[in-house]
């Protein structure tokens, strides 16, 4: 089978193009730029063939027929942090999606379309908006699709290493609002999911999948699961007062200085936890830890004591 990665030298995309090809698929990666990918692709992938895609001129089904020439199926694993020039959310999340599906509606070809867990209509940021808008028009197109919603996604490099190294620090800093549960799903197994989903025939293809780890945790309990895996001392955790978050997760979707950004903000108040979760059943085993718990035993003396963090 020949499958198009959109995205392919992203965080979710390279997972996915790597899962594909140790399945013995032929992949072809959709990327801004080809002449960088090399760079950004493991060396198992870099004799793939490169796409040049640009979402926010992909808004019609018309543009999409000629990259899509010769696939079986479609992985959109494409997304943005921020908004640049002509690289709104509006056309990349929800312009070009849409597009994408009338495209392969037309073509006959299947397409599984990554989203995310935790998108309401009533959300304020754009971000999380115009994936929701997506989601609903590719429901009504009729095309062979699964959406797919994970949860917060964790793995070392770019994507979520930025988690990793607030966790790294010896005191976390996060909204007193931030109580919702998360169930963070391992990179790898989400990229397998997207492989297996892609085998599927379009008779079999779910319209809809929400994936996700196995433990359950606020913001707090994760930062604090991935710092074990590198200490076994706790961190210090310093409530911001909510108000105070929400100015500061402004300024920085004004100046682009962290991904810290409303759109975060509003996905950690409630819970982003999946209704079925099939990530099991569809890779065939079970979930990979993401993070370790910290463990504390009492001493004679009576204080707790942290003794070697077990997997969780």
């Amino acid at each position: 089978m020949r499958v198009m990665v959109l995205g392919g030298t992203g965080f979710i995309g390279r997972h996915a193009a790597a899962a594909l090809r140790a399945r013995g698929h032929s992949v072809v990666i959709g990327t801004r730029h080809p002449k960088r990918a090399l760079a950004k692709l493991p060396p198992a992938l870099r004799d793939c063939d490169l796409r040049e895609t640009h979402f926010e001129s992909l808004t019609t089904r018309y543009v999409w027929k000629p990259l899509l020439e010769d696939v079986d199926a479609v992985v959109n694993a494409v997304g943005i942090l921020r908004e640049r020039r002509s690289e709104t959310y509006d056309r990349v999340h929800n312009m070009a999606p849409a597009a994408l599906g009338e495209a392969c509606a037309r073509l006959g070809l299947r397409l599984v379309h990554v989203s995310a867990l935790g998108l309401r209509p009533e959300a304020r940021s754009r971000f999380l908006r115009s994936k929701l808008s997506a989601e609903r028009k590719l429901m009504a197109n009729g095309a062979p699709c699964t959406i797919v919603r994970p949860a917060l996604v964790d793995g070392e490099g770019d994507g979520a290493g930025w988690l990793r190294r607030v966790a790294a620090w010896p005191i976390h800093l996060y909204p007193s609002d931030a109580r919702g549960r998360m169930a963070p799903i391992d990179v790898r197994d989400l990229a397998d999911a997207l492989a297996r989903l892609c085998e599927l025939s379009a008779d079999a293809m779910p319209r809809e999948i929400e994936l996700g780890g196995s433990a359950r945790r606020t913001l707090p309990d994760y930062l604090d699961a991935l710092r074990a895996l590198q200490t076994d001392r706790p961190a210090l955790q310093l409530a911001i007062p909510a108000p105070l978050a929400r100015i500061a997760a402004g300024l920085c979707d004004l100046l682009h200085l962290s991904p810290l950004s409303i759109g975060l903000l509003e996905l950690v108040r409630r819970d982003s936890l999946p209704r079925d979760n099939l990530l099991q059943a569809l890779i065939g085993r079970a979930p990979a830890p993401v993070g370790r718990a910290y463990a504390f035993t009492a001493t004679p003396t009576g204080h707790a004591t942290p003794v070697p963090p077990s997997p969780q």
